[in-house]
């Protein structure tokens, strides 16, 4: 649940305080290898060729019918999405693990549940209290920019970029809530998409398989860019993540975006 069905009164919001400038420390899918969080337990166009577009009888929401291979892509999405990181799972602790060491390659990692996670901008000594509202895909997304950007990925994790706020929003607690926004602004829980953002993206996600987790990746990088061009600290977190979701959804109806890649907010990201 976002912040925006809970009202701006529920819970607490850990701020990272700086210190210095940083922390010390085709219609197939091709196979490759809301808001801000209120307390541990609360959560936080291209021409459609083949997707049809058709309005029920009473229903103000238009429905677009898919290809079977849309429907496969979409169906391989959400089962992603209804994987709960479970802490006594090998292959999620295992991930973890693998995050800690792209993010401090110099320091080891003491235990699974340690104060260390909080220089990665947790809210406690154990992630999995964060990853609930987000799931196992949310730590996956986190991976995904690690291996495949690990440029922007220290830049983001150690505040490099910009003038920076003397309190700045916590790295790992903002990435978990862009894994929740996307699911909402994309509406991937749905059958079938019930938005143009929707099925645009739907059609990215025919073409690959990886899209969420790109898409994810351009996120990230485009919050920190409206963080900085906002002069936001972290009391105005919910509004540059609305401004970045306005911003992303404009960006995905553009008429000359076939691809995510295409996205002008792609540029952002380094690899």
């Amino acid at each position: 649940m976002g912040m925006d069905d809970r009202g701006d009164d529920g819970g607490s919001f850990v701020a990272v305080r700086r210190i210095s400038q940083g922390l010390d420390r085709s219609n197939t899918c091709h196979t490759t290898s809301d808001e801000v969080v209120a307390g541990s337990t609360a959560w936080l166009g291209r021409s459609l060729s083949c997707v049809c577009v058709q309005r029920k009888a009473g229903d103000s929401r238009p429905s677009f019918d898919l290809t079977p291979a849309q429907e496969d892509c979409l169906q391989r999405l959400q089962n992603r999405l209804d994987i709960a990181y479970d802490g006594s799972n090998p292959e999620h602790q295992e991930a973890l693990r693998a995050l800690w060491k792209a993010a401090f390659p110099e320091e080891e990692l003491r235990d699974l549940i340690s104060e260390q996670w909080k220089e990665m901008g947790w809210q406690g000594k154990d992630p999995s209290t964060d990853f609930r509202g987000g799931g196992f895909i949310s730590l996956e997304n986190l991976l995904y920019l690690a291996r495949n950007f690990p440029k922007s990925f220290q830049e983001l994790l150690q505040k490099q970029e910009g003038e920076r706020a003397m309190w700045e929003y916590p790295f790992a607690v903002a990435g978990v809530n862009i894994t929740f926004m996307l699911i909402q602004m994309l509406d991937l829980e749905a059958v079938k998409p019930r938005t143009f953002i929707g099925a645009t993206f739907l059609k990215f996600l025919s073409e690959n398989e990886s899209a969420f987790d790109l898409l994810y990746c351009i996120t990230f990088k485009l919050l920190d860019h409206k963080w900085l061009d906002m002069h936001a600290s972290y009391m105005d977190f919910n509004a540059v993540m609305k401004s970045t979701r306005r911003q992303l959804e404009r960006e995905l109806l553009q008429d000359d975006v076939t691809r995510l890649e295409d996205l002008p907010s792609y540029s952002l990201l380094t690899r």
